[in-house]
């Protein structure tokens, strides 16, 4: 049986360290093997626990210092007042809007007012809260299906050569062969990222125009975070059935849906 073309590996060696994203692991097992797959409306529920409790806390802190600032300027708290609730009713329509374009599998909103923009920084926040009451990974996990659903909308298209798919070292060696199977096919380079500022330099070096990302949740959403915002990517979380940074998994099936939906 003849094996079919294989992609180029682009590999960057530098001494390998445990992600600081996940320097706080004992070595105990991960919870379900490290599967953290979590339906999107997870994601909702926490985003929405998050945009309360930060808007919250701002009017808490204007309430406390509403008498200082009275001294200050007789009309500084209703000013400030007024600006708080103008700035949570505009966050909530958001929200709404948001929510309804992933309902409904329309693009409702622009991209930099969506999954290129303000909800990078929702996404962020939602994870920081979640990881408070030991959910973060199962958050994460529905917050980059929701991303993911977003950026899909907008059924956008490149080259094959502007393409670029992103891996972490950590893949079991039969994912990795699944993974180069893939990107052969379609004639799209791969990249190794053992560290978040390699996959920023080489996507500073190459400039694709699309990137399709592997990761953990975690080194997921530091990375739409950081990255999203300047370029599209899709961002596909693994499994650690053996702990983080060793033999993790992808699903192979959706890797080859998004590299075929961007170059066919």
């Amino acid at each position: 049986m003849t094996e079919g073309p294989r992609a180029r590996l682009i590999h960057i060696d530098v001494d390998r360290r445990l992600g600081h994203e996940w320097d706080e692991w004992d070595g105990r097992p991960l919870p379900n093997q490290g599967n953290y797959d979590s339906p999107a409306v997870l994601f909702f529920a926490w985003s929405a626990i998050t945009l309360a409790v930060g808007l919250g806390f701002v009017a808490l802190a204007l309430f406390l210092l509403a008498p200082r600032l009275r001294d200050v300027h007789s009309s500084a708290p209703p000013l400030l007042w007024g600006a708080v609730l103008v700035t949570g009713a505009v966050l909530w329509v958001w929200w709404g809007i948001l929510f309804l374009s992933y309902e409904m599998g329309r693009p409702l909103l622009p991209e930099r007012l969506a999954e290129r923009g303000p909800f990078l920084r929702l996404m962020r926040l939602t994870s920081r809260t979640a990881d408070r009451f030991g959910r973060r990974d199962w958050v994460e996990n529905a917050a980059v299906k929701v991303y993911n659903t977003l950026a899909m909308m907008r059924g956008r298209k490149v080259g094959q050569g502007e393409l670029l798919v992103l891996i972490p070292r950590c893949l079991s060696k039969d994912t990795l062969d699944g993974v180069l199977g893939i990107a052969g096919r379609y004639g799209v380079p791969v990249f190794v990222a053992t560290r978040g500022q390699l996959a920023r330099r080489v996507i500073r070096e190459r400039r694709p125009r699309a990137v399709v990302a592997v990761a953990c949740e975690r080194d997921m959403v530091s990375g739409l975070h950081d990255v999203a915002g300047k370029i599209p990517v899709l961002g596909l979380t693994m499994t650690l059935p053996s702990g983080p940074c060793k033999d993790a998994s992808v699903n192979l099936g959706q890797l080859e849906e998004w590299v075929r939906a961007y170059v066919v």
